[in-house]
């Protein structure tokens, strides 16, 4: 019998780092769990940083993923500032792979947002429901952060573990099923 494969995704937050843990066993794919990393909103850098370092180690020690895929840092060129501090809060989480000796593969918002919906600039709430979609939940992801790791990660179930099921279109027929909202209409 095959080991199963564990893919962690995680999207980088100072304040939220969502995180989900996908298994991929016999070609079926299966979650194991899905949460949220929390900093103090008022604590130091310093305090939250270490509050995020801990938690990742904590959520791979508990899940021993294979594999890290990460969200790729984004930032309008209006806010360096925000890049900046999002650079701290990926750094510690990328120490926390390595020192686990777990392989980080990065990926970047818009390549995740296209697999999964066909568009790059997909809301938010496409995301989720996309996810709700592919995983086959009964509820939202949520909250958004919980989603945008589960994404991350199942980008990278797409490309890497299953890359003949990624049509050239990104998600095919579930592309117009996945741009409805909740009413129906189009988004």
């Amino acid at each position: 019998m095959d080991h199963p494969t564990r893919i962690l995704g995680v999207d980088p937050g100072l304040n939220v780092t969502g995180y989900g843990v996908l298994e991929v066993s016999a070609g079926k794919l299966c979650l194991r769990e899905a949460g949220v990393v929390r900093g103090r909103s008022h604590g130091t850098l310093a305090g939250r940083l270490a509050e995020i370092y801990a938690g990742v180690r904590e959520v791979i020690a508990a899940l021993h993923p294979d594999v890290m895929a990460l969200e790729e840092l984004y930032s309008h060129y209006d806010r360096p500032r925000t890049a900046i501090l999002m650079g701290h809060a990926r750094g510690v989480i990328c120490l926390a792979a390595a020192q686990a000796e777990v392989l980080v593969v990065p990926y970047a918002a818009t390549q995740i947002k296209r697999i999964l919906t066909g568009s790059g600039r997909a809301p938010k709430s496409q995301i989720q429901r996309a996810i709700q979609y592919e995983l086959g939940l009964a509820q939202l992801p949520d909250p958004p952060d919980v989603a945008d790791a589960l994404a991350v990660a199942l980008c990278h179930y797409y490309l890497k573990e299953k890359p003949g099921a990624i049509r050239k279109d990104a998600a095919g027929v579930r592309k117009g099923e996945m741009e409805k909202g909740e009413n129906g209409k189009e988004e």
